[in-house]
């Protein structure tokens, strides 16, 4: 039998006898010769049929279009003229699979695009980026597993909603309200009290009408809590966590970042520490730089992609918020009174990357912050048991994978890092 190779290990071997298969990425010729550059999972080359080798078959090579998959098996050799440097002079050709007029043009706007999604990530720009957000993952996974992080899910079925508000789905679950999950913080909360420091990357999903392209309502969310953490914990493993991921894309997904067109010089420059600043630094910061805005005030997506540039085009730590501008769960700094153990971790040019938190431990001050703003847990009261039996210092934070994937790949949406995206409009395919 042939032994196919990717047609990347095809170029490494460089010349001699080779077997690929793939797709017809472009196709051109004439009547006596044809040009068929094909692809696969790892590169695309060109492969040259002279029809006097292939007169048996030359209706069918002639009548192939984008899209249609081959084997072929040849002679490769390197030729600068090529798309990818190399060619392979064709001996044997099967057609396994024909391609009729392929839905996929350059035409096409975002709509039309999404409609035809399951065909669209054929294309090498969201190949490399489904590439660049599995590697992502993986160094996530990595860097948590070394740190001695547990990973444990929660359900995305429940009979309470996280936090409360508009941006919950509601669905009837065997006759009664059931809600699909909008962050896995709260079990979190109860799961450290097992494992201690504890991960997950999972689905989460909000109700947001937004229609902004850092926006969708599906999204896989890296969540962190760690029992005995404070907020310098926190934000340490925020920082290595993103630096570890950065490193590896750029070791191992180059040609994919060159596909894109991806700033990897930018990429090069993100180490850490990451700068620090109170927000209310940040506000005197973006006043002094044209922003209207007041202590008390909450950032804009203008406001925090600033902070970034204003402090060097790296990320920026933000911390201790106005109270009344956090959730009831966020710790009060005992130092700055008024201000929350939190911080946002913002990015260059896109903004809020990952919040994060020191929790409030007490339990009357977490009642008391529920009545001020009027918040019912009803079903959700198992949250705080968390804080009746053995309270401990502890913090966390969340990461939305598409946005951090999103920006190293330097695309405008996110809903070019995701497989399959769900927005208010968007159901299909």
């Amino acid at each position: 039998m042939v032994k196919f190779i990717t047609i990347s290990e095809a170029m490494q071997k460089g010349k001699g006898k080779v077997a690929v298969r793939g797709w017809v990425y472009r196709e051109r010729g004439s009547n006596k010769l044809k040009f068929i550059v094909l692809r696969d999972h790892t590169d695309v080359i060109q492969c040259v049929l002279k029809r006097e080798n292939f007169e048996d078959q030359w209706k069918d090579i002639d009548s192939l279009q984008i899209e249609a998959s081959i084997e072929v098996e040849g002679t490769i050799k390197e030729d600068k003229r090529a798309p990818s440097g190399y060619e392979i002079s064709v001996s044997k050709i099967n057609v396994v699979g024909k391609s009729n007029e392929f839905p996929i043009n350059k035409d096409l706007n975002e709509e039309l695009l999404g409609d035809r999604r399951h065909l669209w990530l054929r294309s090498r720009k969201m190949s490399s980026a489904m590439k660049i957000r599995s590697t992502v993952m993986f160094a996530l996974h990595e860097y948590m597993h070394k740190n001695g992080f547990t990973e444990i899910e929660a359900p995305s079925l429940s009979g309470a909603s996280s936090e409360g508000g508009s941006e919950v789905f509601e669905l009837n679950y065997f006759g009664k309200k059931a809600y699909l999950t909008q962050s896995w913080q709260f079990y979190a909360e109860n799961f450290i009290h097992s494992v201690g420091k504890a991960y997950a990357m999972a689905p989460s999903f909000r109700a947001e009408k937004s229609k902004t392209p850092w926006h969708v309502t599906e999204f896989w969310h890296f969540e962190v809590e760690g029992a005995w953490m404070d907020l310098e914990d926190d934000m340490k493993i925020a920082e290595e966590s993103i630096v570890y991921a950065i490193k590896k894309v750029l070791k191992e997904n180059k040609k994919d970042l060159d596909v894109l067109g991806a700033d990897i010089s930018f990429l090069k420059k993100i180490k850490s520490p990451f700068k620090r600043i109170t927000y209310e630094e940040a506000v005197k910061t973006l006043q002094n730089n044209g922003h209207k805005i007041k202590y008390g005030d909450d950032f804009g997506s203008a406001e925090e992609r600033g902070l970034a540039k204003y402090y060097g085009d790296n990320f920026v730590f933000v911390t201790n918020y106005p109270l009344e501008l956090l959730k009831f769960y966020h710790g009060e700094d005992l130092k700055k009174p008024g201000t929350g153990t939190n911080f946002n971790l913002l990015a260059p040019g896109v903004g809020e990357m990952v919040d994060g938190s020191q929790r409030e431990p007490d339990l009357k001050k977490i009642v008391e912050r529920l009545k001020k703003a009027k918040i019912d847990l009803g079903a959700s009261d198992w949250y705080l048991d968390s804080r009746r039996y053995g309270s401990v210092p502890h913090a966390g934070f969340g990461l939305g994978l598409e946005r951090f994937v999103a920006w190293i790949c330097g695309f405008k949406t996110i809903k070019d890092a995701i497989p399959f995206p769900r927005t208010p409009t968007r159901l299909n395919p």
